[in-house]
């Protein structure tokens, strides 16, 4: 194979993984707005039905806006999708509720559009500097010349001793400039910014560990010994030789040291409180700094759980795993063989023997699971009744108001309608007349029932409804319009036609 042509299979398998996939499609843009919007940064588990509805919700407020090329499905249909992609992984909290989070593919993509929608860094001097620091500590920490090392300490600590003694002379000091506190805050935003896919794909690989261990445990085709063998170097090459494993031992050990926690919270202080910060970060960058050691103290708790469900489920087989039980059952089985060839001796080669399948089950009609408790039959205690004090003083008329739609008055109001007595020409105007008592937003209900039994049908049109609450507020809702006379007298109100029954018999 060619050098271009290995560059080509090398390319076309980036283009293969989950997180250019979800790049590359048609309505990427509106998926990725999505995942930011319901999310946010620190991939918040979200239980499974909120997550169906805010889907939905954001997708209908972007049709409203007219936006066209959006995805078809429900809530939940498009979730599944995106689980089938490999952007979104179900599982259980702690509290057994089913809730989604993003893999590492969508948030290494996530990640990537936010650092897009940043001013891109340009060369500065800022880079050059953080380069040639990068390089000069990597040397001074790898190089495997002990003369060289040395040298590069010296020369490292007589520089800052140099820096020092200026400064405690009195020396003026050189302020950062703008440009170059800004590239400093971006390449720190881009840097914190990759932790939760980095700890994302680590608590995917101990997932993946615990499917493939319950897959060996079910198969039973190896001893539990080789199992849980093969499990404890699989854990350590993720832990050691994995770049994510790496950084996930390095974040906990930091973690670990109490000191160095206290020191990055002090760094990331200064630098907000710097007097340049306000023009270059805005509330949600700062918020992000601000939270550096929270985002890593959630993603270490992440696979840490992760971790720990691989361990109970070693536990679990462990400690239910029955090696009498193996026993009894190969000497059954055994049993069995031997009995067998038993027969074959006695009976002739075309002798047969009708054996059940299964054994037959023992019918119970009825097993008692719980005894009589005495304590069951004890009453509770008596509620004592309020103090006349502690009850509330409601008029009727405060009590009408906060009540149901007053279908009397409004049937009234339809029949003056329909005998051209108020001019209106449909519910939306009528309800417009009416008193401001009868102009609920409850009324609206009432209007529409009584509207349905008689028989009227609304239009595609909408119409304001102009509704006042009884405590003066007021909202305009909109209602598909309903001509007065769309059906005519239509078929007679049951709940009029029960209450003139009742009037005839009284």
């Amino acid at each position: 194979m060619s050098e271009i042509e290995g560059e080509l299979q090398r390319v076309r398998g980036a283009f293969a993984t989950p997180t250019l996939t979800l790049l590359h499609q048609r309505q990427a843009p509106v998926v990725i707005t999505l995942f930011r919007s319901a999310f946010g940064r620190s991939n918040t588990p979200i239980p499974t039905a909120r997550l169906h509805t805010q889907v939905e919700s954001h997708l209908e407020q972007l049709r409203s806006v007219g936006e066209e090329d959006l995805p078809n499905g429900s809530g939940k249909e498009l979730c599944h999708r995106w689980m089938r992609g490999q952007w979104l992984v179900r599982a259980l909290d702690e509290r057994g509720r089913e809730v989604y989070t993003l893999t590492s593919h969508a948030q290494q993509a996530l990640e990537l559009v936010k650092n897009l929608t940043r001013d891109r860094a340009t060369l500065s001097e800022h880079r050059i500097a953080t380069i040639l620091g990068t390089v000069r500590r990597f040397n001074a920490e790898a190089n495997p010349d002990r003369t060289t090392r040395v040298t590069l300490l010296n020369e490292e600590i007589a520089r800052l001793q140099a820096e020092r003694d200026r400064l405690v002379d009195g020396a003026e000091m050189v302020s950062a400039t703008e440009d170059y506190m800004h590239e400093g805050y971006t390449e720190l935003l881009s840097l914190i910014s990759a932790l939760p896919s980095d700890f994302a794909r680590v608590e995917e690989r101990f997932a993946k560990i615990r499917g493939e261990i319950l897959a060996a445990f079910r198969a039973e085709d190896r001893p539990a010994g080789d199992v849980i063998d093969d499990y404890l170097d699989r854990a350590d090459m993720v832990m050691t030789r994995t770049h994510e494993g790496r950084a996930f031992e390095g974040a906990f050990a930091l973690l670990r040291d109490e000191a160095l926690v206290t020191q990055l919270r002090e760094d990331l202080t200064a630098l907000l409180d710097h007097p340049l910060s306000d023009r270059i970060l805005g509330e949600a960058d700062r918020a992000e700094l601000r939270g550096t050691v929270r985002l890593v103290r959630d993603g270490l708790d992440r696979v840490l759980k992760q971790r720990s469900r691989v361990t109970a489920t070693l536990k679990e087989y462990i400690v239910s795993h029955d090696a009498a039980r193996d026993r009894e059952l190969e000497q059954t089985l055994r049993q069995v063989e031997s009995e067998l060839m038993t027969w074959v001796e006695n009976t002739g080669p075309r002798a047969t023997h009708d054996v059940p399948l299964l054994p037959p089950r023992v019918s119970v009609d009825h097993l008692r699971e719980r005894f009589h408790d005495p304590a069951d039959d004890v009453l509770p205690e008596r509620i004592a009744p309020p103090a006349p004090a502690d009850v509330p003083s409601l008029t009727l008329a405060e009590l009408k108001a906060q009540g149901g739609p007053r279908l009397g008055e409004l049937r009234q109001r339809l029949d003056e309608a329909l005998a051209d007595l108020l001019p209106a020409d449909s519910l939306g105007a009528l309800f417009g007349q009416l008193e401001p008592e009868l102009r609920r937003p409850v009324e609206i209900f009432g209007l529409l029932h009584l509207a349905a039994d008689r028989g009227w049908v609304s239009t595609d049109d909408p119409e304001p409804y102009a509704a006042q609450r009884h405590d003066g507020s007021r909202r305009t809702f909109s209602v598909p319009r309903m001509p007065i006379d769309a059906g005519g007298p239509g078929t007679a109100d049951p709940d009029h036609a029960d209450e003139q029954n009742s009037e005839h018999h009284a």
